[in-house]
């Protein structure tokens, strides 16, 4: 009988495009999924939007719409982005659907009948400029744990830990930059450190393959006590006050579900969706409604996750399930972050991220890259690295290499020798080569499901350096030109062509797309591992079509060549013309700290540069010693370096950092000048009046 399984990937937020982390996350699903469809279980591959919170809200309000039409415009551009890379979802929802609204709902009342709601009287942070209670997301500062700095208020990006709030050491609103104040309010909360819930989740997480060794060593973490008994699961506080863009709390005016509590039964709900939408019955007959099947004790549900969301579908989300009386997936696949240049971390303004849409439009094959990706994921909890090198040599010399090249290597003379007739007989050594690669169709099979996709591939790539063997071998190239020997040629490519249809097949799930041009080429059903089992025979086979062109590295440069920069501004006789209004939520963005100038020097090869290393009062390190930041500045017209030593002056902290010819600068030392530079020549840099140190920021 064929597995029905219910797999989903991460629900994006829905305030902006797709970067190239989730397209990671959803090559690598699609992957899996093709491989159950290729062996004949039925799958239900869905996601959604996550459209809910104060982030969404906060957005909407600033350009002018509804929360409901600003996640509508983002949902619109979804499309183009799963279609040009290959990603087939069967569905795609909205937790803003009125199914998500209804089970968020259900679930809530099952967890209160439970006697799992608790509600407490708590303080919380609330913006005094803004007016409104802040969310976690909304509220920065240092990390209680480990104290880095600019962490958000519900978990640390650096070491993981989670807390509330409350706990964050110096606290800011991220809206205003004002200093939050506490106030009092009413809060729902799960306890999930009811004896039930722990004892629950221990057994769930440690049953045998449930979860990969790097997340339950985490996981055990979390539910460790120290020696003064502090630490272990926390309850987890589900409700945010008004104004919240969300779903009402029952029976609690003004309260409403935190978003990380309805947003993963937006699984749930976009599943119900493409269920009530007749989706299963149209595609695998299935005659029973969404309710029957998710009861279903045969249907397994898998989620593909990143690591940073490990805690909330671990612990809290098979804790919902189980105790508003629903099934527990059944594996929860985590996997780490997308990186650049051994590790680096992608920046669009540095020139060293990834741009989706950017790549599909200078024309890139998507297949390039959802094979680069798989041939460096594995089954662990692992970054992977793209590196433009490595990229170009694996595409041109596995794909084209190694692979494409075995079919345009014997099509031809089979075309124009045999009239697109392939042998009946392949010989002795061919029908050993074939079984060799049949041979290895269960090991292939048994890697894609356990995610090592780079082991599967490797496996698949050892196969096609054998058949290369046997095209070197053999030579049909030479045989073709002997009289008398059209028999062996015919058999030799005829071998060639079987083998390329046998790594093909083993391919698929990689690269789709590819696989439909070679099943039209070839003239046979869609293939599936079943049919890795049926040979060929004396088929005939159609014209062929070149498959894939080789990568040119200059693609690469373009892909991650830095945005341009913005026109100059419009120049007016005596100055400038002011920038366009903003308002004071934009300026609380940047960040302006005073800055020491601690040394200047002049750079080598440069006439305008100075390089500044500043003092921001960010020091000492853990060792003691004093933490400066690199900055190029172009002011050497203006300054001599000696001048300069010892100065205050006022820089952009927060500017992400840029890649220079003569290294990085980590940010923006501030300076006026003159619009008409010959009229008014001169470079003015900012220096505070006595008394001003360096850290503290220019409000």
């Amino acid at each position: 009988m064929p597995r029905q399984l219910f797999v989903t990937t991460a629900l994006p937020y829905a305030n902006g495009k797709f970067h190239i982390g989730h397209i990671m996350e959803y090559i690598q699903a699609d992957i899996w999924v093709r491989v159950q469809r290729m062996l004949g279980h039925q799958v239900h591959f869905v996601c959604a939007d996550d459209a809910h919170g104060a982030p969404i809200m906060i957005a909407a309000e600033k350009a002018g719409l509804t929360p409901q039409q600003f996640v509508a415009n983002i949902a619109a551009g979804r499309k183009e982005y799963l279609d040009g890379f290959h990603i087939g979802f069967d569905n795609w929802h909205s937790t803003d659907g009125v199914e998500n609204h209804e089970l968020a709902q259900d679930i809530y009342r099952g967890l209160r009948d439970n006697g799992l709601i608790e509600v407490r009287s708590i303080e919380q942070f609330f913006d005094p400029d803004k007016g409104m209670f802040l969310p976690d997301r909304f509220i920065k500062g240092e990390c209680p744990k480990c104290g880095a700095k600019d962490q958000y208020g519900d978990s640390c990006e650096n070491c993981g830990a989670v807390y509330s709030p409350t706990e964050l050491k110096s606290p800011y609103s991220a809206l205003s930059g004002a200093t939050p104040v506490l106030r009092s309010s009413d809060h729902y909360f799960f306890k999930l450190s009811d004896p039930r819930c722990v004892e629950f989740l221990q057994n769930w997480t440690h049953e045998t393959g449930k979860l990969q060794p790097e997340v339950l060593n985490k996981i055990k973490e979390w539910f460790t006590k120290d020696e003064n008994g502090q630490g272990g699961l926390g309850d987890w506080d589900i409700s945010r006050d008004a104004p919240y863009f969300g779903i009402e709390i029952p029976d609690a005016p003004g309260k409403y579900f935190y978003v990380w509590l309805d947003a993963p039964i937006g699984y749930l709900a976009s599943l119900k969706n493409w269920f009530d939408k007749g989706g299963p019955k149209a595609k695998y007959g299935e005659t029973r409604s969404y309710a029957e099947f998710i009861a279903d004790p045969k249907v397994e549900q898998y989620h593909f996750i990143g690591k940073d969301i490990t805690y909330f579908h671990t612990l809290f989300w098979p804790a919902t399930l189980h105790f508003s009386g629903r099934k527990t997936p059944d594996n929860v696949f985590v996997h780490g972050f997308i990186t650049v240049n051994g590790g680096e971390k992608m920046s669009k303004s540095r020139g060293t991220g990834i741009d989706p849409l950017k790549y599909l439009g200078l024309g890139m094959n998507p297949e390039w890259l959802r094979y680069y990706i798989a041939a460096k994921l594995n089954a662990r909890v692992e970054d992977v690295d793209f590196n433009p090198d490595d990229f170009v040599l694996r595409v041109n010399s596995d794909l084209v290499g190694k692979y494409i090249n075995i079919a345009s290597r014997a099509a031809g003379f089979i075309a124009k020798r045999f009239e697109g007739r392939l042998s009946g007989d392949l010989g002795v050594e061919g029908r050993a080569l074939l079984d060799t690669l049949r041979a290895h169709r269960d090991t292939v099979i048994g890697l894609y499901e356990a995610r090592e996709f780079g082991k599967a591939l490797r496996e698949i790539m050892a196969l096609a350096d054998r058949v290369n063997e046997y095209v070197d071998a053999h030579k049909p190239w030479e045989i073709a030109k002997q009289p008398g020997q059209d028999a062996v040629l015919q058999d030799v490519c005829s071998v060639c062509i079987e083998a390329f249809r046998l790594l093909t097949i083993y391919l698929k799930p990689v690269l789709p797309a590819l696989a439909t041009q070679v099943e039209a080429f070839l003239q046979v059903e869609p293939l599936d591992f079943h049919s890795a089992a049926r040979a060929l025979g004396a088929h005939r086979i159609g014209a062929y079509q070149h498959l894939m062109q080789r990568v040119d590295p200059k693609l690469l440069e373009a892909l991650f060549e830095p945005p341009a920069a913005p026109e100059p501004e419009k120049v007016i006789p005596g100055g400038e013309e002011l920038a366009p209004e903003i308002k004071i939520d934009d300026f609380t963005q940047v960040d302006l700290r005073i800055a020491r100038i601690v040394k200047a020097e002049a750079v080598e090869g440069s006439t305008k540069l100075l390089r500044l290393t500043l003092d921001v009062g960010e020091g000492p390190d853990p060792q003691g010693r004093p933490v400066y930041r690199n900055v190029f500045s172009g002011i050497a017209s203006a300054y001599q370096p000696a001048d300069l030593e010892g100065k205050l002056t006022v820089m952009v902290a927060n500017l992400a950092p840029r890649k220079m010819k003569f290294g990085i600068s980590e940010g923006m030392v501030l300076a006026a000048s003159h619009a008409d530079e010959k009229a008014q020549p001169g470079v003015f840099v900012l220096e505070p009046f006595p008394g001003a140190q360096p850290g503290m920021r220019v409000r």
